[in-house]
């Protein structure tokens, strides 16, 4: 113990500070509940009695000189502050702002997109208040048919030959494509679609869609099937398998629904897929041939597909979100789960 004494007042002596904080900061070594000196006199106690009171005079001589080396450097501490508290330097940056990030389904449209654009395809894009004829009946909805039913059509007019409404799919701008551009014809179709749906977990009044088109000479079902599994291949993983189920829509024949196996349980069945081992991703089929005359174009020469996905679906199935409103609620708590997403 002596020698640690006499170690400890060389330290005192030796001591010095430029600022506050280095003072106190000292204090707290020497002098705190866990410091140098506030230790020797806990050890002080396990000593032999005829030894204590030497060493009893001693840690009072340390602890004096080492509170008058602490009062002497906080005085001058104080009278002379450190040039950095006082100096203002104009060339230093600014605080740092934190920068936003792309919004998971920006992320996820993007990179359909850029998958797709890989096969060759371009990207079209169309009005999203449009008129009845482009929205329904240049896609085989004549008036009346039940098939306008399966859309929840918002109006923005009505009582005339072609009212305007929020299109409630993308498909508008495939037959704009088929009215003006050259064939052949290959193109994806991304925006935003509205219906008057209930919102929930599952479905929303707005949301966004990406639908492909590829019109040429003996196009056949089978090119479909191949673009289908190469698209679920680049967005889900090489190991992805596809399945398709008859279905039925009013502007392609045949159609189908095409499914995904599930990325999550690799198809042995889980909470995500309802256990059925696959997760259903798309809408797709051959064009129907009066759809191709409507446009102008010779459905005895020409033929294509036809397909449609929603970027929520696919978004939500990449990334495991359960719930559709999360994506338009704007919190930040979610939001920021994404910001180290790169996009494809």
């Amino acid at each position: 113990m002596k020698e640690e004494i006499e170690q400890i007042l060389a330290e005192i002596q030796a001591l010095k500070c430029q600022t506050e904080k280095e003072v106190e900061e000292a204090r707290v070594r020497l002098l705190g509940k866990k410091g140098e000196i506030t230790r020797l006199f806990d050890e002080f106690r396990t000593i032999s009695p005829e030894m204590k009171r030497e060493f009893g005079q001693r840690l009072n001589v340390l602890k004096k000189e080492a509170m008058a080396k602490i009062d002497e450097l906080r005085s001058s501490a104080v009278s002379a502050p450190a040039a950095s508290e006082t100096a203002f330097d104009p060339t230093m940056p600014g605080d740092p702002m934190p920068l936003g990030s792309r919004h998971p389904v920006s992320i996820a449209r993007q990179e359909i997109v850029n998958i797709f654009r890989k096969f060759g395809y371009d990207v079209a894009e169309g009005p999203e208040i449009e008129d009845d004829y482009h929205v329904f009946e240049a896609l085989n909805f004549p008036p009346n048919h039940p098939a306008r039913d399966m859309q929840d059509t918002f109006f923005v007019s009505t009582g005339h030959v072609n009212p305007l409404l929020l299109r409630t799919h993308t498909s508008s701008v495939q037959v704009r494509a088929m009215e003006t551009m050259k064939l052949p014809i290959r193109v994806i179709c991304p925006g935003r679609v509205f219906r008057n749906e209930a919102i929930s977990a599952r479905a929303h009044c707005i949301f966004h869609q990406v639908e492909g088109l590829y019109i040429d000479e003996n196009v056949t079902f089978a090119d479909l099937k191949q673009a289908i599994l190469l698209f679920a291949r680049e967005m889900f993983g090489p190991d992805t398998q596809i399945r398709m189920r008859p279905s039925y829509f009013p502007f392609t024949e045949p159609s189908a629904e095409v499914d995904v196996s599930c990325n999550i349980c690799h198809g042995k069945g889980c909470n995500i897929c309802k256990g059925t081992g696959w997760l259903e991703i798309l809408g797709c089929g051959m064009v129907d041939p009066n759809v191709l005359e409507a446009s102008g174009i010779d459905s005895k020469k020409y033929s294509g597909f036809a397909f449609g996905m929603g970027i929520e679906r696919i978004a939500m199935l990449k990334w495991q979100v359960n719930d559709l409103r999360h994506y338009f609620e704007n919190d930040m708590r979610f939001l920021r789960e994404f910001s180290s997403c790169v996009e494809g």
